[in-house]
């Protein structure tokens, strides 16, 4: 929504004795040879490749080949101190004729970032084998935060007929303390900056920030007419697995104080706003920055004292801000991954948030443009003969622009706010820094959001409305694309922030 050092793993394998033998009689001096089987595993080594912690496992194969002159029943396979490891074994026992092969699969995905070992003990009548196998979990995972859009992350009760909803999970802990709680629900979205949680979700105490003699509170709203009111509250929040940082965020809290007039649609609940809290990954550092440094009656924050709010100036350090740009390394930027899905969309879909631009191996920036945005975070968008002012929003489901005619793109007839044209309409637009360079065309589908949505699919490519004032690239965007966000201020190799890129 918007507002104002690499470890490579090995896996060796180790052959134990394995054939059994003996000495023909003969009569008449006509010697014979003795039916054995034997087992042999190949091949004699495995590597495995740099592996992140918690990511996709990777897997090898294991090849079982009896070598010998008769049929070769193996009777087991054990392991030992398979934490990391998995394996794919056929049904025990299996016979394995001569000359024949059988496999079975070894998979490896680590949960920590430490050397694990584990042994697989082959016995058969031909011999026994063992496979042993070890790896190291890299570190670079740290930087790594899962998405998911409509997904596991995203909670029941606050998501029905909620499309393209996604979601992450976000750790916060008392200030100083070991006192923590990793929440759900958390609205990932790159059109507004800072953490801000429910009251209703937040289960741990925070530290109030002052304003003055009063307490700090801030009244933020947003582009779809709602708004967040609550005090502003130290807190130390963990984003993946990076250091905690200490960091002032919101309570959303409708209660918190006297409600302003300016945010007379405060959201009172998760049930009612669709979420549990918003991470804004913004470009900036501040979700007000200098405006609200010098001004009283700035329309965001305030001072409260029991009941009584009035608006305040509010230093830097205290306004709500972004924490990726906090952290020690990762804070010059994010990378929004997530996948393509099928025309007619997709239950769910699942992705990552990269911390960071360039600042790690994951992080790397590989065939993409740069679109520098101006001091509000926009750039350049030309649809239909019109320039645009616009801008990506990972917060906004849909992709909202002015409808080039009311018979190609119609508005749906019960409600006005989507698109609902007769059938899939090919579009296209072309994207512009602020400056008005670089450019680059982008080409997108409209399809009918009463069908679509009337389906057992929750995350479309292809839904959009009404938007006459400026062009919003909302979710629908991000499916099929890295998107690139450049912190303010903070460089990397695609340039200096603020800047989308793609």
């Amino acid at each position: 929504m918007r507002s104002g050092k690499i470890l490579l793993l090995f896996l060796s394998l180790g052959l134990l004795a394995g054939c059994g033998g003996g000495s023909g009689s003969s009569s008449g001096g006509t010697g014979t040879t003795p039916s054995v089987p034997v087992l042999s595993v190949s091949p004699p080594t495995l590597v495995f490749g740099d592996q992140n912690v918690g990511t996709t496992s990777v897997s090898q194969i294991v090849t079982i080949t009896n070598t010998g002159n008769a049929a070769l029943t193996v009777t087991g396979i054990a392991s030992s101190n398979m934490t990391d490891f998995a394996f794919t074994l056929p049904a025990m026992p299996f016979t394995v004729a001569v000359g024949v092969s059988q496999t079975f699969t070894v998979a490896f995905k680590p949960s920590s970032a430490s050397a694990i070992s584990a042994t697989i003990s082959i016995t058969s009548d031909g011999g026994n084998a063992s496979v042993n196998v070890s790896g190291t979990g890299t570190a670079e995972v740290n930087n790594v935060m899962s998405i998911t859009v409509n997904g596991s992350l995203c909670s029941a009760d606050t998501s029905l007929g909620y499309p393209n909803k996604p979601c992450v999970s976000v750790t916060i802990c008392a200030p100083g303390t070991s006192t923590c709680q990793t929440i759900n629900d958390i609205l990932l979205d790159s059109g507004s900056t800072g953490l801000r949680i429910f009251k209703q979700a937040l289960n741990v105490p925070l530290t109030q920030v002052s304003s003055g003699s009063g307490s700090l509170a801030e009244c933020v709203q947003f582009g779809d007419g709602s708004s967040d009111w609550g005090p502003v509250e130290m807190a130390s929040v963990i984003l993946g697995n990076e250091p905690a940082i200490q960091v002032p965020v919101q309570v959303i809290d409708s209660t918190f104080g006297t409600l302003p007039i300016a945010c007379g649609n405060a959201d009172r609940n998760p049930i009612t706003a669709g979420f549990t809290g918003i991470l804004g990954i913004a470009f900036f550092l501040q979700d007000c920055g200098s405006a609200c440094t010098g001004i009283a009656d700035n329309g965001m924050y305030y001072s409260c004292n029991g009941p009584n709010c009035v608006g305040s100036s509010v230093s830097l350090s205290s306004q709500v801000q972004n924490p990726v740009a906090l952290l020690p390394q990762d804070n010059n930027g994010v990378i929004m991954q997530l996948p393509s899905i099928p025309a007619n969309g997709s239950p769910s879909v699942n992705g990552s948030l990269l911390l960071g631009i360039g600042t790690q191996a994951n992080n790397t920036p590989s065939v993409v443009t740069t679109y520098a945005a101006d001091e509000f975070g926009d750039f350049l968008t030309a649809f239909n003969g019109v320039v645009y002012s616009s801008f990506i929003d990972s917060g906004t489901n849909g992709l909202f622009f002015a409808s080039p005619s009311a018979g190609l793109v119609p508005n749906c007839p019960d409600n006005t706010d989507w698109f609902c044209p007769a059938s899939t309409v090919n579009l296209s637009a072309t994207n512009s820094g602020a400056s008005g360079s670089p450019s680059g065309m982008v080409s997108f589908q409209i399809g009918n959001f009463d069908t679509l949505t009337a389906s057992s699919n929750n995350v479309f490519t292809d839904i959009g409305g009404e938007s006459a004032t400026d062009f919003e690239w909302g979710l629908p965007f991000f499916l099929g694309r890295n998107v690139y966000v450049g912190m303010e201020g903070k460089t990397s190799s695609l340039g200096s922030g603020l800047y989308w890129a793609y």
